[in-house]
């Protein structure tokens, strides 16, 4: 994997960046729609690439395990080849699953005891099982086996976690590196900051991140329900540590307003289900605010969805006929909510990147922070 900084933002920290993978060039900033269990719901791979302009897309390491299963992954030659998906995956690693499984899970120093929320079976995810894992999905980036601590969250817990998510990123690396990818192309490891909201933390998380000298990074443990002013502060924190000449992952964030304050903060990768879930239930992101497609004052409004992008589907169906598939329960009008916040999201980080080239980011970033957080 290669990473190189195209331009860098004179009055903020922002960067636009291109990142090289095996299965293709990723340009930064770049949000990346989640496929939890090999597929971004609702949408289809040739829509990702023609409509939303994807350049990569994330697979996670505790779904796909428990379902469709390693044997089946290993047989098909990978997530690449089973989904259809020939551009670059990330997987996570399952951290956030085991964080989000509380009532069915048991934390030791060893790994993490967990029942299935399939069937109730019991596993066991290690380290090193969580490296095996994802070399048999084969995505281009893996995350290292970390816990994702709640929040608020007691400062000792806080601290006792983020020792062990480092012990445990050291076995990662040691298994990572005594194997092979299994399917000829190259992965890379990305490992985790983690430290809650205790400035302390996070900065030696990040130290001891930074030295372990991975192809990229990332900022995991925020946007778990913490103000926004603190993961600001912890995401500007991290970053003025994390090496500059290496990509830095802003895990689960988040919304478009999100989005561009941490952009400027130097962050240059992002995931979140936010557009794919809140589509689900009619809540649209456009290039001038935010729609509740639900409302009634859409019902007789036969304009596009969103005149301001250029794909295919936001500028065909009007926001009358979605309302009506949203209100009517239609499948189609999930699929075409979900292909359009999807397009947006891209669309965003995509003007990011020009206005950093072009040199007014922060300009810009101001205005447009304001305008899609506005609610029509």
């Amino acid at each position: 994997m290669k990473f190189d900084l195209t331009a860098t933002d004179k009055g903020s920290g922002a960067r636009a960046g291109v990142l090289t993978t095996a299965h293709g060039v990723i340009e930064t900033p770049i949000f990346m729609p989640v496929g939890t269990s090999g597929t971004v719901k609702a949408v289809q791979q040739r829509e990702l690439v023609n409509d939303i302009k994807a350049q990569i897309i994330l697979g996670n390491t505790y779904h796909l395990y428990l379902r469709p299963g390693l044997d089946l992954l290993s047989k098909a030659g990978g997530l690449h080849r089973f989904n259809g998906w020939d551009k670059p995956i990330l997987t996570d690693s399952g951290g956030y699953q085991v964080y989000s499984l509380a009532e069915n899970r048991k934390i030791k120093e060893d790994g993490v005891y967990f029942q299935s929320h399939i069937d109730g079976s019991r596993h066991v995810f290690t380290p090193e099982y969580v490296m095996d894992i994802q070399r048999i999905i084969g995505a281009d980036i893996v995350m290292a086996f970390d816990e994702c601590t709640p929040y608020p969250c007691d400062y000792d817990y806080a601290r006792k976690s983020m020792d062990m998510t480092h012990r445990w990123l050291k076995r990662c690396c040691d298994r990572f590196d005594a194997t092979e990818p299994p399917y000829g192309h190259e992965q890379s490891l990305f490992p985790i900051v983690q430290g809650s909201t205790y400035k302390d933390l996070r900065q030696q998380s990040a130290e001891v991140i930074a030295s372990f000298d991975r192809e990229g990074n990332a900022i995991g443990g925020l946007s778990v329900g913490e103000p926004w002013e603190e993961m600001y502060a912890m995401t500007d924190l991290v970053c003025n540590i994390l090496p500059k000449e290496k990509p830095r992952y802003l895990m689960g964030v988040g919304t478009p307003e999100n989005i561009l304050e941490s952009i400027a903060l130097g962050v240059d990768m992002f995931d979140c289900v936010m557009p794919t879930r809140n589509a689900r239930n009619g809540m649209l992101f456009t290039t001038r605010g935010i729609i509740n497609i639900r409302n009634e004052k859409w019902k007789d409004d036969f304009t596009c969805i969103d005149d301001g992008l250029t794909n295919e589907i936001s500028t065909f169906y009007s926001k009358a006929y979605l309302r009506h598939l949203v209100m009517s329960k239609e499948i189609l009008g999930a699929e075409i909510a979900s292909i359009h916040n999807l397009a947006f999201y891209l669309w965003l980080v995509g003007e990011a990147r020009d206005h950093i080239i072009k040199g007014d980011f922060v300009k810009w970033k101001n205005e447009m922070a304001k305008k899609v957080s506005a609610k029509l």
